[in-house]
C-alpha cells in the first residue's frame, strides 16, 4: 500500500505541475486566482492518474495523457467550487482549507467554475500528437460524461432526493453519474491517446472506472460518518446536515463495506480484458477501497 501511494503521489505531482503551466494565464484577476486556488488544493488527483495509467497500459502518447488528465481535473475542480457553494452543499472548508466561495466570495467562485469548464475543453482540443479522429473522440466523451447524461445529471439526483427517502437502485444510479462518470471518463481518455484505440479497451475502461467509482464513492460516505474530518480536509457528517440518504444509510456501515470490496473486485476483474501490465490499476483500486482519507 505503501508503495503504491508513494506512485500515486509521484503522479499526482505530475500533474500539479502541468495544471500551474495551463493556468498560468495573462489574463490576471480575481477570477483566475481562483481557479488556481482551486485547481492548486491538490487532492489525490485519481482522476488524471487513471488517464496516465491507462494511457501507460494502452502505449499511448503520454504527453498527451497528461493534458487529457488535466482537463478532467479541471471539470472534477470545477464541480467542487460548485457543489461547495451555499445553493448546493453549503460547506466552507475544502482540502484543508476554506472553500472557493469563501476565500473569493460567491459570485467569484462561480465564474471560476465556469472558467475552468470552459478551459477543459480548450486544452482537449489543443492536444497534438494525437489523430484528429481521437481528439474529437476525447471531446465528445467529457462532454457526454460531464454533462446532464452525466456528472451534472448526477448532481440534480443528489440535490431532488434532499429530504426525501430514495431506494438503493436510485441511490446507486445517482453515485453511477455523479461520481463514476468522471472516473469512466479518465479511464477511456487515457485509452483514446493510443493512435489504434480498441472498443474493447474502452469497453474495459468504461467497467473499471465505473465499478470503483461505486466504491470510492460508498467509502466516502462512510467516512463521511466516521472519517477524520482533519485527514479528510473538509466536514464529516455533511450528509446527515444536508438530510441525504446513502447506501450506507440504507444498509449500515458493515454492508456497505462489503459491497464496496465486492465492487472493487468486479473492478479488477474488468482489467485481465488488457493486454498490458495493469498491476497497478489493481492497487490503485485496492488503495481506493481501503482508503481513510
Amino acid at each position: 500500500m505503501t508503495d503504491i501511494s508513494e506512485y500515486v503521489k509521484v503522479q499526482a505531482c505530475k500533474v500539479s505541475e502541468r495544471l500551474n503551466v495551463l493556468l498560468n494565464t495573462d489574463a490576471a484577476s480575481v477570477v483566475s486566482d481562483a481557479m488556481r486556488y482551486s485547481a492548486e488544493g491538490g487532492g489525490k488527483r485519481i482522476r488524471p492518474v487513471l488517464t496516465l495509467e491507462f494511457s501507460r497500459v494502452c502505449d499511448g502518447n503520454l504527453s498527451a495523457a497528461l493534458d487529457f488528465g488535466c482537463a478532467v481535473e479541471m471539470i472534477h475542480t470545477y464541480s467542487l467550487i460548485h457543489d461547495d457553494l451555499p445553493c448546493m452543499d453549503d460547506d466552507d472548508m475544502r482540502r484543508g482549507k476554506p472553500s472557493c466561495h469563501i476565500a473569493f466570495g460567491e459570485d467569484n467562485a462561480l465564474l471560476a467554475g465556469d472558467a475552468l469548464l470552459t478551459k477543459a475543453f480548450s486544452v482537449l482540443s489543443g492536444v497534438t500528437g494525437l489523430p484528429a479522429e481521437n481528439i474529437v473522440r476525447a471531446v465528445g466523451a467529457l462532454s457526454d460524461f460531464a454533462g446532464i447524461d452525466g456528472m451534472v445529471g448526477g448532481q440534480v439526483l443528489d440535490l431532488q432526493f434532499e429530504n426525501t427517502s430514495p431506494t438503493a437502485e436510485e441511490i446507486l444510479k445517482m453515485y453511477s453519474l455523479k461520481t463514476c462518470a468522471l472516473l469512466k471518463v479518465s479511464a477511456v481518455l487515457g485509452c483514446l491517446t493510443a493512435e489504434n484505440c480498441s472498443d474493447d479497451a474502452v469497453s474495459a475502461a468504461c467497467e473499471y472506472g465505473e465499478n470503483i467509482g461505486l466504491a470510492f464513492q460508498i467509502v466516502d460516505d462512510i467516512l463521511d460518518i466516521i472519517g477524520d474530518s482533519e485527514k479528510l480536509g473538509k466536514p464529516i457528517g455533511s450528509d446527515t446536515k444536508n438530510d441525504k440518504s446513502t447506501l450506507v444509510s440504507i444498509y449500515g456501515i458493515n454492508k456497505a463495506k462489503e459491497l464496496a470490496d465486492e465492487l472493487t473486485e468486479k473492478a479488477i476483474s474488468a482489467l485481465d480484458r488488457l493486454n498490458g501490465d495493469t498491476h497497478i490499476l489493481k492497487e490503485i483500486a485496492l488503495m481506493l477501497a481501503d482508503r481513510t482519507f
